[in-house]
């Protein structure tokens, strides 16, 4: 088949050209138009000075366009392409599937108020993360950026008609903290300004930003709060079509269940075995809180995970788990402060486009000074001897800091530097956070320091585990009436083995972020295409020869890399 398919591109290698030609357009007019800081993230810096239009008239020019390169790329005859730009061809229909869903089915920008006020605060945090260009420059663009922003509210206002309760009050959670971004944050990234007209001009924009986020405050409080009555859920079929268009699964959401569930309790019963193992004398649950904890001295988190770092490489290299291409590694930092309020640890990879600032940091918020010792103590919780192992894998070696490496050092297409899917990008980072232990990583000698340090290692990545579980659970049963929001909060907490407070958390982000499965979703899809391609190649099976193919597909959907490295169209799960 795939030879058939290489002979017939190469009777029609204008088709192939014409593809990538429509592909280019679309990007630029359409995609990073509608979307210019995704633009600037991506390192495509002739969009810096532009924000995206929210108002309505906006929303339907974008509708519009979408729709016409839906029309064009109906038009491209597949049969004339090679294998790997079908599969190019097939994530820019579900691209442009999924915008349009999200435009006027699921319709954020009619429901949501956080779209418009987290909206604005992205765009001026791309221009701050990464010195691509000096800071006078970068300020130069944030203005131009800023001098947009009050007209976004001036949109929310006319856009906004009945959201749940839910998206209003979590929009006003936010904007206390969006608004000190603006005012501290976003000026302290700048502080390398020289230029005393531009630094007098920002001061202006940025007052009149700060002055329109209060006054959207005040509405959403006072108008749209009261009046907020409408219903998050999305159903049953648009979120098959999410699943669909976003990730290419089109297994129907009842076996979708009995998946999630099947791994639920598998990691619930490996989870109830260590934790026996590890004392006795207690229940897991209060195993899981002597676990928080273990954890090192604030000031020694940077070097702890600086060490696992060069452990994890060591690992990797002697298993030959995957080709690391580089030497290279992210930069340890604490997170800059204009993110600590946002997250614990991350890797800030530049966009693929990026040629001025190609660092990428791995940033761990330590501790404010000003905290009390509850306060330090509950953060650090989250660095416990097994979440530091787990962060590190899923975020560096070998999870997404592996994988930005291969974008940057594989020959991808234009479509594959721009667009992935989140089962594949998510799925692997978890799916190595599994797959580095079961290969012997956290054994004794082996990045724990004796039997008892490595159980509690797996328990970390099985708590981690458990957490994704419960996400692929409530977002299916959440969204499709088979259970309440409250409801949600209880089962992330009963079968997920979380905090209540992280319950709460968790289960608002799914109510405007439903098909946050992905994580599970897509580690047991390539489970699963890992045991598939290990039956077909019995002992030629190599583990680094598949998860170097693996790479060689960018973030494409599984189903895409099934296709390519199986060469068949088999269940994803």
């Amino acid at each position: 088949m795939t030879a058939t398919l290489h002979a017939q591109a190469a009777a029609y290698p204008d088709v192939t050209a014409q593809f990538r030609n429509l592909a280019s357009d679309y990007f630029e007019q359409v995609y990073f138009k509608f979307s210019p800081s995704v633009g600037t993230l991506d390192g495509l810096h002739q969009y810096d000075a532009l924000l995206e239009d929210y108002s309505r008239a906006g929303v339907e020019k974008q509708i519009a366009a979408l729709k016409s390169y839906e029309t064009k790329f109906d038009a491209v005859p597949e049969g004339h392409l090679d294998q790997s730009t079908q599969g190019d061809l097939a994530m820019m229909r579900d691209s442009i599937l999924g915008t349009l869903l999200e435009l006027q089915t699921v319709r954020a920008w009619e429901e949501n108020p956080d779209t418009y006020s987290s909206g604005i605060a992205n765009s001026a945090f791309v221009l701050m993360e990464r010195k691509f260009a000096p800071a006078d420059d970068r300020l130069r663009s944030l203005i131009a950026r800023e001098k947009l922003m009050p007209e976004v509210f001036v949109a929310a206002r006319q856009n906004l008609k009945n959201p749940p309760r839910v998206y209003t009050e979590i929009a006003l959670e936010q904007l206390p903290d969006i608004i000190s971004f603006f005012e501290k944050d976003v000026p302290e990234a700048f502080t390398d300004a020289k230029d005393p007209a531009v630094i007098a001009e920002f001061h202006k924009t940025n007052a009149t930003v700060i002055a329109s986020l209060r006054e959207y405050e005040q509405w959403l409080k006072t108008d749209l709060l009261p009046r907020s009555s409408g219903d998050f859920r999305i159903g049953a079929d648009t979120f098959a079509k999410k699943l669909l268009y976003d990730e290419m699964v089109d297994t129907p959401l009842d076996k979708l269940l009995i998946v999630a569930y099947a791994d639920l309790h598998k990691n619930q019963a490996a989870f109830e075995r260590i934790a026996r193992e590890v004392d006795p004398s207690k229940t897991p649950k209060e195993v899981l809180a002597e676990l928080a904890t273990i954890h090192p001295a604030p000031d020694q988190l940077l070097q702890a995970f600086h060490d696992r770092f060069n452990g994890e490489i060591a690992f990797i290299r002697e298993k030959r788990i995957i080709t690391i291409p580089s030497e290279v590694q992210p930069v340890l930092e604490e997170t800059p402060p204009f993110m600590r309020a946002t997250t614990q640890a991350s890797m800030d990879s530049p966009g693929p486009f990026e040629k001025n600032s190609t660092t990428a940091y791995f940033n761990v918020t330590l501790p404010e000074k000003s905290w009390t010792p509850e306060h330090i103590a509950e953060h650090m919780s989250a660095f416990n001897v097994g979440t530091i192992v787990s962060t590190s894998v899923h975020e560096a070696y070998p999870g997404h800091y592996v994988q930005f490496l291969w974008v940057n050092h594989t020959d991808l297409s234009q479509v594959r530097k721009i667009i992935d899917a989140n089962t594949n990008v998510e799925g692997w980072a978890h799916y190595c956070e599994q797959m580095m232990l079961d290969q012997g990583y956290g054994q004794p000698g082996v990045g724990a320091k004796d039997e008892r340090e490595a159980k509690l290692i797996r328990l970390g990545q099985l708590q981690d585990a458990l957490l994704r579980d419960a996400r692929f659970i409530v977002g299916i049963k959440m969204h499709t009436g088979q259970i309440t929001f409250d409801q949600a909060v209880d089962f992330f907490v009963s079968d997920g083995y979380q905090s209540h407070s992280v319950g709460l958390v968790e289960t608002k982000r799914g109510t405007s972020d439903p098909t946050y499965l992905y994580y599970t979703l897509g580690k047991l899809q390539i489970m699963k295409l890992r045991a598939d391609l290990e039956r077909k190649e019995g002992a030629d099976f190599s583990l680094q020869k598949f998860h170097d193919d693996f790479m060689r597909q960018g973030g494409a959907p599984i189903k895409i890399v099934r296709r390519a490295l199986l060469g068949d169209d088999s269940p994803v799960l």
